[in-house]
């Protein structure tokens, strides 16, 4: 007589259980396995070389493309540091958080979004600061000059959705001036209200100035006086659920340190 028929019903059971999770373990391990010559924190990569360790950064669409940037700077000078950035608005970030997905640094393009997650982050710091313009056609094509040409009706305006950091302080500035502005769309995120005006398929939207500058050859910026518009906050933490603290907070301290603060700088980024 077999061991599995000598097992009680509850015995079978927990073999059945345990028997799962071996095939639930290895089915998790073999994406690592297979994937092991990268390197892993504390495990040599190609050729013993030296130990990589490997960050994933969340952070705000608007910045993109300082932070391609930014990455590439950073591990040239910490050779043993590889970047990983999801960009996204900035509520679709803390909602990762929140659910647990598995990030080292989270950075948004306001305070108030990172005060949601407070609980899972360390202190977090502010690196840079930006403001609105409105993005229009090249060339101008309807002669847009002023926050309170985008209440004409003929224009096709879009926004950011009133949950983004640039949809709430697009609304900030519109409600200050009593200017109504019915957009044809509401996008999950400031960069999609730039493509949306690249391509053509909205007259003028609201985005940061450097989101503008990213897209200079496609699109033209009218700048919002300094009395009428919104300043952007961007904080920046390290999760606290981050497998590689020590990194995580210096690549925080690394976006504070001069050569951070000048590559913001030079892509329009504000003092923080």
């Amino acid at each position: 007589m077999s061991r599995t028929r000598d097992l009680t019903p509850a015995g079978r059971r927990t073999a059945a259980r345990r028997a799962a999770g071996a095939v639930l373990a290895a089915a998790l391990l073999a994406p690592l396995a297979a994937c092991a010559d990268g390197g892993t924190e504390g495990e040599p990569g190609p050729s013993g070389s030296a130990p990589t360790t490997k960050l994933t950064v969340l952070a705000a669409a608007s910045l993109t493309d300082v932070f391609k940037t930014a990455g590439a700077a950073y591990e040239r000078s910490h050779p043993g540091t590889r970047l990983t950035f999801s960009f996204a608005g900035s509520q679709e970030l803390v909602a990762q958080v929140s659910q647990g997905s598995p990030a080292d640094v989270l950075v948004t393009a306001d305070t108030k979004s990172m005060d949601k997650v407070r609980a899972d982050t360390t202190a977090p710091v502010v690196i840079a600061k930006n403001r609105l313009v409105i993005a229009t056609g090249e060339g101008n094509p309807f002669k847009v000059d002023e926050l309170k040409d985008l209440a004409d009706t003929r224009l096709k305006v879009v926004l950011a959705a009133p949950e983004v950091p640039a949809g709430k302080y697009s609304r900030k500035i519109l409600d200050a001036q009593g200017i109504a502005v019915r957009p044809v769309s509401e996008e999950p995120s400031v960069r999609a209200v730039l493509s949306k005006v690249e391509m053509g398929e909205a007259d003028a939207g609201l985005v940061y100035r450097t989101d503008a500058e990213s897209a200079k050859d496609k699109v033209d910026a009218v700048e919002i006086p300094d009395a009428q518009n919104a300043v952007a906050q961007y904080p920046a933490a390290a999760l606290k659920d981050s497998g590689n603290a020590g990194a995580a907070a210096a690549f925080v301290a690394w976006l504070s340190s001069p050569e951070g603060q000048g590559i913001l700088r030079d892509a329009g980024f504000q003092k923080p």
